[in-house]
């Protein structure tokens, strides 16, 4: 979709046919993202899984992903609907807030 494209940097045309988890999916998480993906193909959901991708131009990019089963009429599984979300930004601040409380408490240890 259009929000992938933005945050790879990949065209529609680049990504399209490929295996994702093979190719954009860094070596340490590929075993567990695709868990997350087989999980919700067979009816077992997993939400706010943590991983990194890494762009066309190989920055490292964080991605919260949901991962939601798709049902036909009968409540039986046929598919999965995943989404992600770039939490790079946030995750940055994160960092920060704990370097920065870090150094308050070294700050005050040390008075």
């Amino acid at each position: 979709n259009n929000k992938s494209v933005e945050i790879t940097g990949f065209s529609r045309e680049e990504v399209f046919g490929q295996d994702l988890v093979k190719v954009y999916i860094t070596e340490e998480f590929r075993d567990q993202v695709s868990m997350v993906l087989t999980n919700a193909l067979g009816g077992q959901e997993t939400s706010n899984f943590e991983f990194p991708l890494f762009t066309k131009n190989q920055q490292r990019v964080e991605v919260l992903l949901n991962a939601t089963t798709r049902r036909d009429v009968t409540g039986r599984p046929i598919g999965m609907i995943g989404v992600g979300q770039d939490i790079t930004a946030r995750k940055q601040v994160e960092q920060e807030k704990s370097r920065v409380a870090q150094e308050l408490q070294n700050f005050i240890d040390t008075a």
